[in-house]
């Protein structure tokens, strides 16, 4: 059995990703389509051997196709994943617009798989490429200890925020080196040599919308009841995002445990050696699906608490991965049609 495939955004730097994990996971397809905006018409993209002209967004017909796979912002597919729905394709959204509707399932395989099993508006939505990757880790310990608090900050690289945040780091960069002006245009401050304690915009709140989405994201993946508050960061890394975990359970935990437990749970790989570089960073993450998980030990500030080290790389299992895990879990459980 193949399936029709379309994704939208395919020049952008999450869709180029999608079309990359399709072909390394050799997804059954009989047809992928690249599609983009109509100014991108006639543009190539990569899918694994072949080379596929992008085709606009705008018009073409959905009906057919099987799955779409949508990395292209927020107000582009609050318009656009109905129609497409609309016409029988299924919609894995990558942005925002959908992630809160209470009628489409936000799902992270390894955490609610479950989720799938109602899609009324035949949307399904990725959650935030920093929620992916804690969700991951957390859902083994909060299945064996139960979590109440997390604090965490994290260490966003610049491809978060597009091929545009990742060209201004690289010219900043070597203005720096050459003495030339440092020109800021996407971000709010110099993100060379500097790091940034704002991603996306302030609500009155005082926090940020990407400090809320972690928030109400993973208490709707994993657990309503847990309380969890964030400081976001973008940092000058071009690839993978890093996370500083703080978590208070409800039972006991040693670091051996949680130590254990995430390395049976899937998606993880825990690199926890307690010497100089015993560690993961965003460079060895980079290109790599797992979720890893480093720096495992005790918080003696609170009673069952416990600190660690979450990397991983966000263009995956942050975005393109997740979303095509969606669609294999889809053809697993035989939610889709064959072409």
């Amino acid at each position: 059995m193949a399936y029709k495939i379309a994704v939208i955004g395919a020049t952008g730097n999450v869709g180029r990703e999608m079309l990359k994990v399709l072909a390394q996971r050799e997804f059954p397809i009989s047809e992928v389509v690249a599609l983009a905006s109509p100014r991108s018409i006639g543009q190539q993209v990569s899918f694994g051997d072949h080379v596929l002209k992008v085709k606009a967004m705008d018009y073409y017909d959905f009906r057919g196709t099987d799955i779409a796979l949508m990395s292209a912002g927020g107000a582009i597919a609050k318009e656009w994943a109905p129609k497409i729905a609309a016409q029988g394709c299924l919609v894995i959204d990558n942005s925002s617009a959908w992630r809160m509707d209470r009628q489409v399932p936000l799902v992270v395989p390894e955490v609610n798989p479950e989720a799938l099993n109602d899609i009324p508006k035949g949307i399904i939505a990725n959650p935030n490429c920093s929620t992916a990757q804690l969700v991951v880790a957390l859902k083994p310990l909060h299945d064996l200890f139960t979590i109440k608090r997390v604090v965490v900050s994290t260490y966003q690289s610049v491809s978060g925020a597009g091929k545009d945040a990742m060209d201004e780091l690289f010219r900043q960069t070597r203005a720096v080196f050459v003495t030339d002006p440092v020109v800021v245009e996407h971000f709010t401050k110099q993100i060379a040599f500097n790091v940034i304690p704002q991603i996306d915009v302030f609500l009155d709140s005082g926090v940020t919308k990407e400090e809320w989405k972690m928030s109400a994201e993973t208490q709707k993946i994993l657990d309503p009841d847990i309380q969890l508050t964030a400081t976001c960061v973008r940092v000058p890394v071009f690839r993978g995002h890093s996370e500083s975990v703080n978590i208070e359970f409800e039972k006991p935990v040693s670091a051996e445990q949680a130590r254990a437990a995430l390395r049976a749970a899937p998606g993880i790989m825990v690199v926890d050696k307690r010497e100089d570089g015993g560690y993961v960073t965003p460079i060895e993450c980079a290109g790599e699906d797992a979720t890893f998980v480093s720096r495992i030990r005790k918080d003696p500030t609170v009673e069952n608490g416990l600190n660690m080290w979450i990397v991983s790389d966000n263009l995956l299992k942050g975005a393109a991965l997740n979303a095509v895990q969606i669609a294999e879990l889809l053809v697993k459980r035989n939610l889709l049609k064959a072409a």
